[in-house]
């Protein structure tokens, strides 16, 4: 059997996996920390190096799908699809991440929500271009993810502190996880905390307060579900023609009041659309269009 390695970078973590062309059991695998390798952007050169500290040499030579977080426009992954095969003997695919989550689950057609660190929903139109919407980052928008959610609830705190409101759960538990003692010291932490894993990190005390009864908490988490399912309609008001929505990403998977949120929003606004929330990793999405890219399954064309 032959073998294909998929790769997906994430803002925070990458997961490399070797696996044979016809088998999902994966042969080996490793996740490092995105930083550990990649500066801005993303480096062909590098990543050849990750592949084969990760996988060994002979993985350079295998097909390779790379799902990469801050590829945005087919420019930037036919840009790094070039650049990889310049490094690599294989054959090469490269997309944005959050196409990874289709594919992991064989639909077809289908729209790709990423919600972890940030969030960005994701299709091709019926030319093979890229269509995004959102994912402008933490300190412009990414409403949904962890960082966007902190901010939120950061903004809501401060304002309610400033009208003398009382410390609700959710006051009290963001005070308590930046260790800061009121309003100041608190934009203050986050002020010094400014990447998105930082703020992304105390995600969990917003839905702890919303269990523990912060009716604001439980308004940003609704908010956020809302503005993740509006993603779908922008994508669909561009021309893109989808059956399914595919979403995924540690917040999505792991927070069942965003989840609730989402898929509440999107029911009311595409009744007719199909949801599926991913329950493996993105790159086994990255592995299946590795196979799809494999000498040994394209069909051999006769005279």
């Amino acid at each position: 059997m032959a073998e294909v390695v998929g790769v997906d970078i994430g803002g925070t973590k990458t997961h490399l996996a070797l696996a044979y062309d016809d088998d999902d059991a994966l042969l080996r695998q490793a996740v490092v920390p995105t930083s550990s390798w990649r500066d801005v952007g993303t480096s062909a050169a590098a990543l050849r190096e990750l592949i084969v500290t990760q996988l060994g040499e002979a993985a350079t030579t295998r097909p390779l799908a790379v799902g990469a977080h801050g590829c945005d426009s087919t420019a930037q992954c036919r840009a790094l699809e070039a650049a990889l095969r310049a490094q690599l003997a294989g054959p090469v695919t490269v997309v944005n991440d959050a196409e990874l989550m289709p594919p992991a689950l064989d639909v077809e057609a289908a729209i790709g929500i990423a919600v972890g660190t940030g969030s960005i929903a994701v299709a091709r139109d019926a030319a093979g271009e890229l269509l995004t919407a959102g994912g402008w980052g933490w300190l412009l928008g990414d409403e949904g993810s962890s960082a966007g959610i902190v901010r939120e609830a950061t903004r809501a705190v401060l304002a309610d502190l400033d009208r003398g409101r009382p410390p609700d759960a959710l006051t009290r538990r963001l005070l308590a996880s930046f260790d800061a003692s009121d309003g100041p010291e608190l934009a203050m932490a986050l002020t010094r905390a400014a990447s998105a894993e930082a703020w992304g990190s105390h995600a969990v005390e917003v839905f702890a307060a919303a269990d523990d009864g912060s009716a604001v908490a439980a308004r940003i988490i609704r908010e956020a579900g809302t503005h993740l399912a509006s993603l779908v309609g922008q994508l669909r008001a561009r021309g893109v023609r989808a059956d399914a929505i595919v979403a995924g990403g540690a917040v999505i998977e792991g927070q069942p009041r965003l989840r609730d949120a989402f898929t509440t929003a999107l029911t009311r606004e595409h009744p007719t659309i199909a949801i599926h929330v991913l329950d493996r990793p993105p790159v086994m999405g990255a592995v299946a269009l590795a196979r799809r890219i494999a000498p040994s399954l394209i069909p051999e064309v006769t005279s």
